[in-house]
């Protein structure tokens, strides 16, 4: 008759070995389990604290505030600038092209006669009437009266010297002060006005 298995020997040593294996097994989970806060412990450790903000201190509150508002007025001031050096852009292109529209619109005729006015003013050192004469005169220009009067509204020249030079060249005819003012303001000369003549007068050398 056969003995039973649990009163063999070999049995309990199988019995004993399983025991300790699955006590073990239940050390290693615990281990692993109390491992884990302490990993969560070192990872929080190892990351650098946030720096606590910085408190300005008055001086510092009032140099931002300050620097702000200076920004602000330079941004203001730019705009401004910018502002107005846009509209002084447009108004100049206007009158350009006002200008420009204008000088279309003005006919040829009245364009050379300015132009004529201002040769016999430079050359000839000749009076607005004398030119104007000269302009309209059947021997002279012969321009319409129209070309003519344009002519003279639009020229600009110095009258009064245009005097003093004509006065020095009849001064070195010898003639006397006098006799030059008369050629001067004649409607048969010169044909300046007593200002002008007189002017030329006063400052002949």
């Amino acid at each position: 008759m056969k003995k039973p298995v649990y009163k063999k020997w070999w049995f309990w040593v199988v019995l004993i070995i399983v025991f300790a294996g699955i006590g073990n097994m239940g050390n290693d989970k615990d281990k692993a389990a109390s491992s884990e806060p302490a990993k969560t412990v070192m990872a929080e450790a190892t990351i650098a604290p946030t720096a606590a903000p910085s408190v300005l201190t008055e001086e510092e509150k009032k140099a931002a505030e300050e620097a702000a508002i200076k920004a602000e007025a330079e941004k203001k001031e730019k705009e401004e600038a910018e502002a107005k050096a846009k509209i002084e852009a447009e108004a100049k292109e206007k009158a350009e092209a006002e200008a420009a529209a204008k000088e279309a619109s003005i006919p040829r005729e009245y364009k050379a006669a300015l132009g004529s006015a201002q040769s016999y003013a430079e050359s000839m050192h000749m009076s607005k009437a004398g030119i104007y004469e000269q302009l309209t005169s059947e021997y002279g220009e012969n321009f319409p009266k129209e070309a003519a009067k344009y002519a003279i509204d639009n020229i600009v020249y110095d009258w009064k010297e245009n005097a003093l030079l004509s006065a020095q060249s009849y001064a070195e005819m010898n003639m006397s002060d006098k006799e030059i003012y008369n050629q001067l303001i004649s409607e048969y000369g010169e044909r300046f006005t007593k200002q002008e003549a007189q002017y030329a007068i006063d400052n002949l050398k």
